[in-house]
């Protein structure tokens, strides 16, 4: 079976087992929240996040307020996801280009994206598939790490893991797939004592890396001199 006949079935799989997958950021609508709520996502869950900006919009209701924000006040607020102050300059420095540059509004092509300060390929592709309903990658830790599990990708690198998605899944299947994906590593093949009993795509799964034990600390070095 190659890489591409085992994504199609992959993503039929999971297609009929997380129909309704989706991105699990609260935003209410508001195409700048999601993007703020993205790059807050960082390192850390979207139910923390969804904990936390409901504080911080009540704190900072207009993206105006937001950009004019003093930083150790926002620090306050997103304190509980961790990195507070690379957030805090990431989030307010994101407010303050979307005002200045194009007037609140959320641009809608990858490169005008990553222009925005706190952006990265993850961030973009997540705006781009749940706002603008485009073709969209969106390589999180679970993404990752299915990938590398199921013999998709060889690379550690998100980036690279992105271009080796792209030859396997069909643009129209994209978005799904990335959501679909990050159910099934939140609820089956989790980070730690993944359930390949119970997955039904266990039997065209190469399950790479699984079993290998650790090497110790140590292990293989030269001792120091």
């Amino acid at each position: 079976m190659t890489r591409r006949e085992r994504a199609v079935l992959v993503a039929d799989e999971l297609s009929r087992i997380y129909p309704d997958a989706r991105c699990l950021l609260d935003f209410g609508g508001v195409p700048h929240r999601l993007l703020l709520s993205t790059i807050l996502s960082a390192q850390t869950t979207d139910d923390s996040v969804n904990r936390v900006t409901p504080l911080l919009w009540r704190a900072f209701p207009r993206l105006e307020d937001l950009a004019s924000a003093q930083p150790g006040k926002v620090e306050r607020i997103i304190h509980p996801l961790g990195f507070f102050r690379n957030k805090a300059r990431s989030i307010i420095g994101a407010a303050s280009w979307l005002v200045s540059r194009t007037g609140g509004r959320v641009p809608d092509t990858m490169e005008e994206l990553l222009e925005i300060p706190g952006v990265g390929r993850k961030t973009a592709n997540v705006v781009l598939g749940t706002i603008y309903g485009k073709p969209a990658l969106i390589v999180d830790t679970h993404v990752r790490r299915l990938s590398l599990r199921m013999g998709f990708t060889v690379s550690e690198d998100p980036d690279r893991i992105e271009k080796d998605l792209e030859k396997l899944v069909p643009p129209e299947r994209r978005t799904a797939f990335s959501h679909q994906m990050g159910f099934h590593g939140r609820r089956v093949c989790t980070a730690r004592s993944p359930k390949c009993g119970s997955c039904t795509i266990s039997s065209i799964c190469p399950k790479k890396g699984l079993g290998q034990e650790r090497p110790q600390p140590g292990a293989g070095r030269t001792p120091s001199k």
